[in-house]
């Protein structure tokens, strides 16, 4: 009988600690990683939490018993793992991370060769049955070869800071430790031109996560470079005890270090990035978050400025402000559904420069059609530079054009009755009917997108309008009071 494994999701792997993700677990998966792909070069990393070392060690050793040669790139984003598996050619990628899930838990995100995404369909649930399929007795046998027998102890890492899990991998002759960060840093700055860069003072909040060291090294050259750029850095040594919480500036409760930094230091800008740094988040002078929605109009305006004819995917949540933008620039918006997977998958269809989502993923051809969390930055600092405006009244006239209400999650005792009250009341009277992802319905001069989650009974409204913020706010208590009517 299959061992049964509980933490593969529709995209990555997550899940609880010594409950759904073990080392057992772990050597299971990278034994399926390399027998499902026949991979027999495997690039590795893993974010700062204290359960990823030994997770992704025991990862490697099944790897290694399936009969791949490891390159373990360190302590790394979920970007440098991306960037990685193109970079040295290798047949696939695994970055061992939770990015801004709770402390007790952890995960991975796996890529085959040229970082193309492994989801459900195409090859994460086939190596799920490969890792349930190995049999308990070999699985033990083979990881006491590497650990001694000794397993990750959750309480132990969340009271102690000392205890790692030696796994001995060095003397296989198939493990090996390399730094990709010259290069990866080299590439960022690919992006931008640096002679365009005026002098700016910018805030920057690694969270205690791992976007600290890769922010060292790009700061390192482009102060090598003669870039006039001052960084204030705020939570940037790696701690995988999280002393200042968990790294999600998605969460209003998390902004105000980052915020805060902003208005004493009289910085430029600000940027905060998750526990993996493949999203961040940016902050105006005033220490004012900004909508991840905006950021996409100013990354697609961004690339078309050096590319008039750039092909731009966007998410069907809020679109109105990047279709105009890249409309007017000479660019062609084109909708995809949400999800990393889906707009990789379109980019790659189409050949777009840039896809962006207003989760604050960014995505960009030349980075093997990936998300960084590096990148969005350069060129927005660059935007900054060469328009000779601030971040602030860049976006504040988008967002006077198109107000939006941000995602609202509804958690609800049945999502499915609360999208069938808001399609019969709604959806009779919109002169524009859209399902790329869930419910988008158009009236004129205001629109709203409904989503069902995938994972629990939660619905998420999006509401815009054209420069009326009044309307929007009123369709969005409408909305909200039908949805949570139970």
């Amino acid at each position: 009988m299959a061992t049964p494994i509980t933490c593969f999701k529709a995209y990555d792997i997550r899940g609880e600690l010594n409950s759904q993700l073990t080392e057992e677990v772990a050597y299971r998966i990278g034994y399926a990683f390399a027998q499902e792909l026949n991979a027999k070069t495997v690039v590795v990393g893993s974010d700062v939490r204290l359960t990823s070392t030994p997770l992704k060690l025991a990862l490697s050793a099944g790897l290694i018993d399936a009969g791949a040669t490891v390159t373990d790139i360190g302590m790394a984003g979920t970007e440098e793992i991306y960037f990685a598996t193109k970079h040295l050619g290798v047949d696939g990628g695994i970055e061992v991370t939770a990015s801004h899930n709770p402390i007790n838990y952890n995960g991975m995100k796996l890529v085959k060769a040229g970082s193309v995404p492994i989801s459900g369909d195409t090859g994460l649930n086939a190596i799920k049955e490969k890792a349930e399929a190995l049999g308990d007795d070999y699985v033990s046998e083979r990881l006491a070869h590497y650990t001694n027998g000794v397993t990750i102890d959750a309480d132990a890492f969340f009271n102690s800071t000392a205890h790692v899990n030696e796994v001995k991998l060095s003397n296989t002759g198939k493990y090996a430790v390399k730094s990709c960060m010259s290069d990866y840093v080299s590439h960022m700055l690919s992006y931008v031109n640096l002679s365009n860069f005026t002098p700016l003072k910018v805030v920057v909040n690694a969270g205690n996560g791992a976007a600290g060291p890769a922010l060292d090294a790009i700061e390192k050259e482009m102060k090598s470079q003669g870039v006039p750029i001052e960084f204030i850095k705020v939570h940037h040594d790696a701690d995988g005890t999280f002393p200042n919480g968990i790294p999600n500036p998605l969460l209003p409760e998390n902004r105000a270090d980052t915020a805060d930094a902003v208005k004493a230091s009289g910085a430029d800008f600000g940027i905060a990035w998750d526990g993996d740094f493949d999203r961040c988040f940016l902050f105006d002078a005033d220490g004012e978050f900004i909508e991840g929605y905006y950021i996409v109009g100013l990354l697609a305006e961004a690339f078309i400025e050096k590319n008039t004819d750039s092909k731009i995917i966007y998410d069907p949540r809020v679109y109105w402000n990047t279709e105009d933008i890249v409309a007017n620039a000479g660019g062609t918006p084109i909708k995809s559904k949400t999800g990393h997977a889906f707009i990789k998958e379109r980019m790659r269809k189409e050949d777009a420069v840039y896809g962006g989502e207003m989760s604050a993923h960014h995505y960009f051809r030349d980075f093997a059609y990936c998300d960084s969390g590096m990148i969005p930055w350069l060129l927005i600092a660059e935007l900054v530079c060469v328009k000779k405006q601030t971040l602030a009244s860049m976006v504040k006239a988008r967002i006077e054009a198109f107000p939006s209400s941000g995602e609202i999650n509804s958690k609800l005792k049945d999502a499915d009755a609360a999208l069938e009250r808001v399609t019969s009341k709604y959806k009779p009277q919109a002169s524009v009917i859209d399902t790329t992802d869930g419910l988008g319905l158009e009236f004129g001069n205001w629109r709203f997108n409904l989503r069902k989650s995938n994972t629990e009974p939660v619905i998420r409204l999006n509401v815009e309008s054209k420069g009326d913020i009044a309307l929007m706010e009123e369709k969005t208590e409408a909305l909200l009071t039908l949805i949570r009517d139970e």
